[in-house]
């Protein structure tokens, strides 16, 4: 597993989602190491510049949950502030749950943790459906690369910015049909009805967030079609009533590109308070 290992001080996590990596959060780092604080940018597995296994069993959300355990084991990691998006809500959220006692705080965007309905947008035909079709679905995200390529690019909102700055990055990290293996298996664990798979693992996490008192700030791109902010970042607030936020920024479901250094100012002044209350300020 490759990973950005910067700064010092108290450690914050920056978890990505499918298809992209760690230079999603390029703009988020370098303030808040300036801010005095040790930022960990893992790039999962089958993602990044992290090995791609070829084999779709290597690719279960249990088993990125036991990737990401693994190396925040490895790293001796206390104290940590998790940020989570998209499917790093599912592993990272996983992980914090079972291992409260090394977690600080919390930050959630554009990101979910209970089993149905995930969003309206999976429950469409075209393209979510698509995406679980035996062979549509590798032909599309796997030949033609449509979730890393044109996908990220239809999911911000500054998207001729994108095109010229930032497009190549997601596109050459997953070269050929082999190494798109994950961008079409994780959806697949994503339950559409009780009898999927990962039902059960969605329940637990629910159960367990929901008697979570873990400081948590919410940020939502207020452009977001994918987890739209009025219905998903009100409900991790209804999870989580005693969460800061949700403060709404400019980005669709990757608002990492349109917002990352407002992104950044939010989690650094979030951190800061919880610093102050910490020493009785």
């Amino acid at each position: 597993m490759h990973y950005i290992d910067e700064g010092k001080g108290d450690p914050v996590v920056l978890l990505h989602g499918n298809p992209t990596w760690g230079f999603l959060y390029r703009e988020v780092i370098a303030p808040l190491v300036s801010s005095g604080r040790r930022v960990v940018v893992p790039d999962m597995i089958g993602f990044g510049l992290s090995e791609r296994p070829t084999r779709e069993h290597a690719h279960s959300l249990d088993g990125h949950i036991a990737n990401l355990t693994a190396l925040m084991r490895q790293l001796g990691l206390e104290r940590i502030a998790l940020v989570c998006h998209d499917w790093g809500g599912p592993t990272g959220l996983s992980f914090a749950m079972s291992n409260q006692a090394l977690v600080r705080a919390l930050t959630v965007m554009s990101t979910w943790a209970w089993p149905l309905p995930p969003a309206e947008f999976h429950t469409r035909i075209f393209p979510w459906r698509m995406m679980h079709a035996p062979l549509v679905g590798p032909y599309l995200l796997g030949n033609h690369c449509a979730l890393a390529g044109r996908g990220v690019y239809l999911s911000v909102v500054d998207r001729e910015k994108f095109s010229s700055n930032a497009s190549w990055a997601y596109e050459a990290v997953l070269p050929d049909p082999a190494t798109r293996l994950l961008t079409w298996v994780w959806p697949r664990w994503i339950p559409l009805d009780e009898n999927a798979r990962a039902f059960e693992r969605f329940e637990w996490l629910e159960r367990q967030l929901s008697g979570s008192k873990l400081p948590t700030l919410i940020i939502w791109g207020r452009e977001d079609e994918v987890f739209d902010p009025a219905t998903f970042s009100n409900r991790f607030k209804q999870l989580l009533p005693h969460a800061e936020g949700p403060h709404l920024v400019t980005g669709r479901h990757f608002l990492q590109e349109d917002s990352g250094r407002e992104i950044a100012d939010l989690i650094r002044s979030f951190l800061d308070r919880l610093d102050a209350e910490e020493d009785g300020l």
